[in-house]
């Protein structure tokens, strides 16, 4: 049964490569929103920490999906857009970011310093508009792949979010399965039901989140 807490809510979702091809988040995540009630406009930029969505910068996929339309994909010519320039153009009351593999750094040394300043960079910048926040974390996938994802770095990962995100929310996404539980394509990225299963799962901790109960009081 829909809830009435995102109705007429404007949502922008923004994220990394979990956004962007038409089975991914930018599916389940975007559906489960507007089902809601929601104004959703979602956007992938791969491969970038988050620290480039204050900026325009080149990414080397991406994707873009506004309400009931399909989503649309491009290659490289894709880039961002500054997180001020989409709220304002959105009017957009919950910015929903989607990002955490991305900056692990799975085959390399943990960089938790320039981590930090990637996420604050990004978080100032979404405060400064006045949007509300929600940040969801890295889920298990597998091990292995191309990316080197590995659990022990997953969790690091998630720990080191749920400690620098705010003032955004987090979300964590390791508490929705257990370790390899939904199947991946490359380790890293999810076939098209385990996409639906975070997305769900997602939609449910937006709902039962202190911000969207602040911002439905506030209507």
């Amino acid at each position: 049964m829909a809830s009435t807490l995102l109705a007429g809510l404007t949502v922008l979702v923004i994220g990394d490569s979990h956004l962007s091809m038409p089975t991914y988040l930018i599916k389940s995540l975007h559906d489960g929103l507007m089902q809601q009630g929601a104004q959703v406009h979602s956007l992938a930029a791969c491969g970038v920490p988050a620290g480039d969505w204050v900026r325009s910068v080149p990414a080397t996929c991406g994707a873009e999906r506004v309400g009931k339309a399909a989503p649309t994909t491009v290659g490289k010519e894709a880039k961002t857009t500054p997180i001020k320039d989409l709220v304002a153009a959105d009017k957009a009351k919950l910015v929903i970011v989607v990002m955490g593999d991305t900056m692990a750094g799975y085959k390399q040394d943990f960089p938790k310093v320039w981590i930090w300043q990637q996420v604050t960079a990004l978080t100032k910048e979404i405060a400064k508009t006045g949007a509300s926040c929600m940040w969801v974390g890295p889920a298990w996938g597998t091990e292995g792949g191309p990316f080197g994802k590995n659990f022990a770095r997953v969790q690091q990962m998630s720990n080191l979010l749920a400690t620098t995100v705010a003032p955004c929310e987090y979300i964590d996404s390791l508490k929705f399965s257990k370790q390899g539980q939904w199947p991946t394509s490359d380790g890293q990225h999810f076939t098209a039901a385990g996409y639906d299963l975070w997305g769900s799962e997602i939609v449910k901790n937006v709902l039962a989140s202190t911000v969207v109960k602040n911002l439905a009081n506030s209507k």
